[in-house]
């Protein structure tokens, strides 16, 4: 039988304990992937500001790679880590705190347009992570909406202001559903697997082939296929960032 596999809940967490706790609870392949949207959508705007990109993303990267995933895991604590309560409530609160630093300068330094996305975002970051409302906000739906369409909306946003154009239009319509579709197929691929790493005691069976080979299936064989495609994912939507940002004439 094939080894069985690892029982880290999740392909990129680290041992358990210490910094590495740190490093685990902000999920980085997935918070790389959260900012990587909002340079996707910044490359849909007529013009790139980089002092508003890098402010947009460190906004992000505050608010969902420290906040609401500190959030996360005080809620039930998914990744299993030992950092403490007072820890995860450090954590949430100062991310939030500091993203909405960001947001309040870029009012007065880039537009007042800009205050629905900042209430926005600080409204849906526990609402989802937290489960407010009975869970209403805990979806697929919402995850892919602001974790994917709202972050390119947003680095759209703070470059363009506004709709120039109807090329400029299909652009940003095209970057904010792209990533939004992709974050769907992630939760496609990621909650199976966290069925297979956190929730699965055992699991035995065999599958037959036409040609009469039997394979053996176990949670290594079954969570390998969409490891793999979730760590391919990962690692495609920043090139695609980078390429997005580095081609934008």
């Amino acid at each position: 039988m094939a080894p069985e596999p690892d029982q880290r809940p999740a392909f990129y967490a680290l041992r358990p304990g210490g910094w590495r706790d740190l490093v685990t609870v902000m999920h980085p392949p997935y918070t790389l992937w959260n900012v990587s949207n909002v340079a996707i959508g910044a490359a849909a705007a007529p013009n790139i500001y980089a002092v508003r990109l890098i402010a947009a993303m460190a906004a992000f990267f505050l608010a969902v790679g420290i906040g609401a995933h500190a959030m996360d895991e005080l809620h039930g604590r998914p990744l299993g880590t030992q950092l403490s309560r007072r820890t995860l409530v450090g954590l949430s609160v100062g991310g939030m705190a500091g993203a909405l630093a960001i947001g309040v300068v870029g009012i007065f330094v880039v537009s007042p347009t800009l205050i629905p996305l900042i209430l926005f975002g600080a409204f849906i970051a526990p609402a989802y992570n937290l489960e407010w409302f009975g869970g209403h906000f805990h979806t697929d739906f919402w995850l892919a909406a602001s974790w994917a369409g709202f972050s390119a909306f947003t680095g759209w946003w703070v470059n363009a202001l506004g709709i120039h154009s109807l090329r400029e239009a299909i652009a940003a319509a095209a970057a904010i559903l792209a990533c939004t579709f992709l974050v769907s197929v992630q939760r496609r691929l990621s909650t199976p697997v966290r069925e297979l790493r956190r929730r699965t005691a055992s699991l035995e069976g065999e599958q037959r082939m036409t040609d009469g080979t039997v394979r053996e299936l176990d949670r290594a064989t079954m969570s390998a296929p969409l490891d793999g495609a979730l760590k391919g994912l990962a690692v495609a939507v920043p090139l695609l960032a980078v390429f997005a940002v580095a081609a934008h004439g």
